[in-house]
């Protein structure tokens, strides 16, 4: 079973970890104590924890999409270089990076501080866990 420490968590989620420690000890995020006193999460508990969760803030533009990898956050880098350019999004706890044309970024206006949303589509992902 997979446990989590309340660093560990805060990375995963975005947050503090002092934010982790009050869900805690507020009760919305069960934990138990392991000898020492280290407080760890059940990674069963905090799957049911995100899955009760809003779902993330999207852009609302009327339009009906079918992707559902779609990430909204704020454009923090443009690099134009030639006909291409790199577009980097902080949607917490991700960073996207996407390789576009110089033309796309021009026509959409994008610049660091703007919201943007990303939309990934692949037909290969691959998951990755550490080693225990």
């Amino acid at each position: 079973m997979a446990r989590y420490g309340t660093a560990q968590v805060a990375e995963l989620l975005g947050v503090s970890v002092d934010t982790v420690r009050r869900w805690c000890d507020e009760g919305r995020l069960p934990t138990v104590r392991l000898d020492g006193g280290r407080r760890t999460v059940d990674g069963r508990d905090l799957a049911a924890y995100l899955s009760r969760q809003d779902p993330p803030y999207g852009v609302a533009s009327g339009e009906l999409h079918s992707a559902r990898n779609r990430f909204t956050g704020i454009v923090t880098r443009v690099e134009r270089d030639g006909v291409a350019a790199i577009v980097e999004i902080h949607s917490p706890p991700h960073r996207i990076v996407s390789l576009l044309t110089a033309e796309a970024v021009d026509e959409l206006h994008l610049e660091p501080g703007d919201l943007a949303t990303a939309s990934v589509k692949s037909t290969n992902v691959t998951v990755e866990v550490p080693r225990p």
